[in-house]
């Protein structure tokens, strides 16, 4: 059982895909160089402060949008360690697994979060804040496989013998 704390960044509803990396910054040659770019057209100074291990909160229909799959990795880039919102949006939640960032749907935690404070997740159980616990659903072992080995061409990779 995984448990981690984190400091959070909240942000709102309906965050889709290109304020997570706008179009523009796609065309950069890799993620690491787009990654500074990551939530700019909501808040240009987000990417500069994030530090390895935050989390984002936010409210619902998180990754709306595009189906780009530089989203889950500029966020992963990033150094967010998880994204916990009412909501997401299929595709993005799909293709967020796929590249081994951990999304947790928990509808009750982004009323009471304010950022910067700190929250302690323990993987498919809860979530721990201001000494209430926030119950959380359970991804599949096959999912949380996939997401600790940091993606599912990797996980593959390890499953075929191969790394």
């Amino acid at each position: 059982m995984e448990i981690f704390t984190g400091r959070v960044w909240v942000l709102g509803d309906d965050i889709d895909t290109d304020i997570i990396i706008p179009t523009e910054y796609l065309a950069l040659k890799t993620i690491d160089d787009m990654k500074q770019y990551g939530f700019s057209p909501l808040r240009p100074e987000l990417a500069a402060q994030i530090r390895e291990g935050d989390i984002i909160v936010a409210g619902k229909n998180f990754g709306c949008g595009s189906s780009r799959e530089q989203a889950p990795e500029i966020i992963k880039a990033l150094g967010i360690k998880c994204v916990i919102a009412k909501s997401f949006a299929r595709i993005f939640f799909r293709n967020s697994i796929n590249n081994g960032l951990l999304l947790i749907e928990q509808p009750d935690l982004y009323d009471d979060m304010t950022e910067g404070d700190s929250i302690t997740v323990t993987v498919n159980h809860h979530v721990d804040y201001k000494e209430r616990q926030y119950t959380i659903a359970s991804l599949p072992q096959n999912l949380v496989d996939i997401i600790n080995a940091g993606g599912l061409v990797k996980a593959m990779r390890k499953l075929n013998g191969l790394d």
